[in-house]
């Protein structure tokens, strides 16, 4: 059994580390660019994405200058040990309306309902759910009740309603992380351990790959969207 809870205007310090570890530990899931470990900017993507990640909850924890809030699974018998998370950002305009940005669910606990209990939590506050992710997830979020919308560069818009909301999210500007100290840091240490070659090899071998989810997303949603409506309906023979 798993224990949910949700923040919004606080989180317990331990609660926010074990979140960015996870964010961590599952970039590849997370990340709309699925940059795989072999690629050598993956080091700069973890970096980056975790800092995103505890950017938000630092929101939450302590400003609260932008709508945020958080779902957090726990292990039943271990109240404090974090083995998922929702990340979520409300729609001002539209009180029923979010946007997850980020979910994880640590590897070995997977497979028991984790994710889909925490997104029931969200969805008793927010009926008007959407989120993006990749075409091989798109069953798994339709068991949980949501649609495909249409695709969002690399990945496939998914909504519990046929439509998205007209409301805009309030949103943290990214961009500087990318440009920080940190970063550049960690791109000169890469630098030097691979060479100059080999991490502009990376980087273009990351912009290919970015294309082929590109087109990969927009072939299944088409093909998706062809299938629904040649789907028989119910009392006509096919």
């Amino acid at each position: 059994m798993t224990n949910i809870a949700v923040y919004k205007k606080s989180i317990p310090g331990h609660v926010l580390e074990q979140v960015v570890e996870l964010v961590r530990a599952n970039l590849t899931d997370l990340s709309m660019h699925a940059i795989p470990q072999s690629n050598y900017m993956f080091a700069v993507y973890q970096y980056a994405i975790a800092f995103e990640v505890r950017m938000y909850l630092d929101v939450i924890a302590h400003t609260q200058k932008i709508p945020a809030e958080v779902a957090i699974a726990y292990v039943e018998d271990n109240p404090v040990k974090v083995v998922g998370f929702i990340l979520y950002l409300p729609v001002q305009s539209h009180p029923e309306a979010c946007g997850v940005t980020y979910m994880a669910v640590a590897s070995e606990c997977r497979r028991k309902g984790i994710a889909k209990a925490m997104m029931a939590e969200v969805k008793i506050r927010y009926p008007h759910v959407e989120l993006t992710c990749s075409p091989a997830k798109v069953s798994y979020y339709e068991s949980m009740g949501f649609q495909t919308l249409c695709t969002r560069d690399t990945q496939v818009v998914m909504n519990t309603r046929d439509h998205s909301t007209e409301g805009l999210m309030q949103i943290l500007d990214v961009a500087p992380i990318y440009q920080s100290f940190e970063v550049k840091k960690i791109h000169s240490s890469l630098v030097q351990r691979y060479g100059l070659r080999a991490m502009a090899d990376a980087e273009k071998q990351l912009a290919r790959h970015l294309q082929q989810l590109s087109y990969k997303a927009a072939v299944f949603v088409k093909e998706r969207k062809q299938s629904l409506t040649q789907k028989p309906q119910a009392g006509v023979e096919a």
